[in-house]
């Protein structure tokens, strides 16, 4: 371990047993490279470190703070690693196998936790896909609200952070099967209509299973075009 990581992981400590709690201001650099027997370079460096994590939040002219520390703060990173994997064929299936291990047992946790006004907001992006069977922009976004939503109902703020990151709007951008197959928006939409059925039946295994066979579809299919050299780099794929 460095002395910057160990300069890190010090203040990392501090955190972690409450003396600097969330949305507490730091001491002055001086101050807190005496309290720490760092120097005022290894301190400085260390906290520029953990601001790029959105662990310390620095605000010009008033000092550094402690962030809110909310998994959907920490996590946002993670979306930033997934696009710069976005030309690597391997590392995207990887991120759809871990979508697939994920997203369906969150799906049924949602089934039993859903209200009926994320019941509604749902319906609405559904209906809006519905609507957009020829606009593959519009029925790209409207599906990534839809699986947001979904797993916004389980209410598992960290599950929600995770899933943005794996699954979110870069990685269902890559993987659109596109514009040309008129028959893949209505599979799209019939997938996702299946979704939405077990959910308002509050039924968590037919959720579960529905979003199994969703996710296992895309995945399938990417997989077969990394394979045989039809999915370029670049090129528009399927809304999943």
């Amino acid at each position: 371990m460095s002395l910057t990581d160990k300069a890190i992981e010090q203040i990392r400590e501090l955190i972690r047993t409450g003396a600097l709690p969330p949305g507490s201001k730091l001491p002055p650099e001086a101050e807190l490279a005496a309290q720490l027997g760092l120097s005022r370079n290894l301190a400085r460096e260390a906290v520029k470190a953990l601001a790029v994590a959105r662990v310390l939040e620095v605000k010009r002219g008033d000092g550094t703070y402690v962030s809110s520390l909310q998994a959907s703060v920490l996590l946002e990173g993670l979306g930033g690693a997934v696009e710069l994997l976005q030309a690597d064929a391997g590392a995207l299936l990887d991120l759809m196998e871990v979508r697939r291990l994920l997203e369906p047992v969150a799906t049924g946790l949602a089934a039993t936790r859903i209200t009926d006004e994320q019941l509604a907001e749902i319906k609405y992006h559904l209906d809006a896909m519905r609507e957009a069977r020829d606009d593959v922009e519009v029925l790209n976004a409207h599906d990534a609200a839809f699986h947001r939503a979904v797993v916004a109902a389980t209410g598992n703020e960290s599950l929600l952070a995770l899933l943005e990151g794996v699954s979110g709007r870069t990685l269902r951008a890559r993987i659109r099967r596109g514009q040309a197959d008129a028959r893949v928006a209505a599979r799209t939409v019939t997938e996702h209509e299946a979704i939405f059925e077990a959910l308002a039946g509050r039924d968590a295994s037919l959720s579960q299973a529905a979003a199994l066979l969703h996710v296992s579809s895309t995945e399938q299919w990417l997989r077969e075009h990394i394979e045989s050299g039809g999915f370029p780099s670049g090129t528009p794929a399927k809304s999943g």
